[in-house]
C-alpha cells in the first residue's frame, strides 16, 4: 500500500483564486484530501486542517484557531497574507516557495509582454483591427530606452537577460548598489535607494521588482512618479501595496505617465468598476506573470515535497517560522 494512505493529509486552500493550484495539487496527492474554502467571511462547516495554503485569504489568528494547521505554506514566496506572529506564537509551522527558477523567468517574461503592449499600444491596436483600421497606431520602439529595475533580486536577474536582447540600457535601484551580487547584473548604472530621484531622472520605463513590507507600502508616491522622465511608463508585476493608488491615478490621467502595465493590484481580485482599469493606458492582467506550466509545476512540486517532510516528520524546506 502507498505510503500516503496510511497517513492521509487534509490540504485546504484559502480562497478560490488561481485554480490551477488546486488541480496540480490534486495530481500530486492522490490519496489525500485537497479541499477548497470558498468564502473567508463564512467559517461554518470549515474543518480541520493539516496544511493551509493561502489563496488571497487572510491566514490571521482566528483562521488558524478554527483549522488548527500543522503547517501554512505559501503558494509562492509572498507571506504579507500570513500573520507569521501568530502562527510562531501557536507553534504552527511557515514555510514558502522562494521566488526563483521558471517563476522568476515566467514573471520576467510577462514584464517583457506589457512593456512590449504598452509601447505598441495594443489595446488600440486590437480595436482597430475590429474596426477596419490599418497601419496605426503609431507605436514606439524598445531599443534605446532606458529601463529602470527597482529591486535586485530574482525576477530583476531574468529580466535583465531577456532586455539586454533588445538593445535597452539598463539601471537599477537598491538598498546598497555596491553589494557583491550587483555584479551579476551587469547594469549600466545602480543607484541607492536614498538616491533614486538621480535614477528615475533618466528612466523611460520603470519595472517594479521590490517585495512588499512596511517599509516599501506606498513606495512609488507622487513624488517619486513626479521624479520620472515625462511621458514614462510603470510596469508592476510585484505587489499593488507598493504603488500609491490615487498618485498613479493622478499621473496616468494627467497625461504625467503615458501609461502603466499593472499585474497586481490593491485589493485582490481588481473591481470590475475601479475607475484606474477605464483608463485607455492602462493594461491589466489578472496576475498571471508567475502562472505558467513550468512555474507552477515547480512550485507545487516544492510544496508537495514539504508536506511529505510533514509526514514522515522531517525538517521542512524554506520554513520562516
Amino acid at each position: 500500500m502507498n505510503g500516503n494512505a496510511l497517513h492521509p493529509m487534509r490540504v485546504l486552500l484559502c480562497g478560490d483564486t488561481f485554480p490551477a493550484a488546486g488541480m496540480l495539487l490534486r495530481e500530486r496527492l492522490r490519496h489525500d484530501v485537497v479541499d477548497v474554502w470558498h468564502n473567508r467571511n463564512d467559517m461554518t462547516g470549515v474543518p480541520p486542517a493539516d496544511v493551509l495554503i493561502p489563496m488571497m485569504f487572510r491566514i490571521d489568528a482566528e483562521v488558524m484557531d478554527r483549522v488548527h494547521p500543522r503547517l501554512i505554506h505559501q503558494w509562492g514566496s509572498g507571506l504579507e497574507g500570513v500573520a507569521v506572529e501568530a502562527a510562531r506564537d501557536r507553534g504552527i509551522a511557515v514555510a514558502n516557495v522562494p521566488t526563483s527558477g521558471s517563476n522568476a523567468n515566467s514573471v520576467a517574461e510577462h514584464v517583457v509582454l506589457l512593456i512590449l503592449a504598452l509601447l505598441r499600444e495594443l489595446p488600440a491596436a486590437q480595436s482597430n483591427v475590429r474596426a477596419g483600421v490599418l497601419g496605426a497606431p503609431l507605436g514606439r520602439m524598445l531599443a534605446g530606452r532606458t529601463v529602470c529595475l527597482w529591486g535586485l533580486g530574482a525576477t530583476a536577474l531574468a529580466l535583465t537577460r531577456r532586455l539586454r536582447g533588445l538593445d535597452v540600457r539598463l539601471v537599477g535601484i537598491t538598498r546598497d548598489p555596491d553589494a557583491p551580487k550587483v555584479a551579476r547584473f551587469a547594469l549600466d548604472a545602480c543607484y541607492s535607494s536614498r538616491d533614486h530621484d538621480a535614477c528615475l531622472q533618466q528612466t523611460d520605463i520603470l519595472v517594479l521588482c521590490t517585495r512588499l513590507s512596511a517599509e516599501t507600502r506606498g513606495l512609488i508616491d507622487a513624488s517619486v512618479l513626479a521624479a520620472l522622465r515625462e511621458g514614462a511608463y510603470l510596469v508592476n508585476a510585484a505587489r499593488g501595496g507598493l504603488v500609491e493608488y490615487h498618485a498613479l491615478c493622478d499621473a496616468l490621467s494627467t497625461g504625467r505617465l503615458a501609461g502603466a502595465g499593472l499585474d497586481v493590484f490593491w485589493d485582490e481580485p481588481a473591481r470590475p468598476d475601479d475607475p484606474l482599469l477605464a483608463l485607455p493606458n492602462v493594461i491589466a492582467t489578472p496576475h498571471v506573470a508567475g502562472v505558467t506550466d513550468n512555474s507552477y509545476g515547480e512550485i507545487a512540486e516544492a510544496l508537495v515535497a514539504n508536506i511529505e517532510r510533514l509526514r514522515s516528520g522531517e525538517a521542512l524546506q524554506n520554513r520562516v517560522v
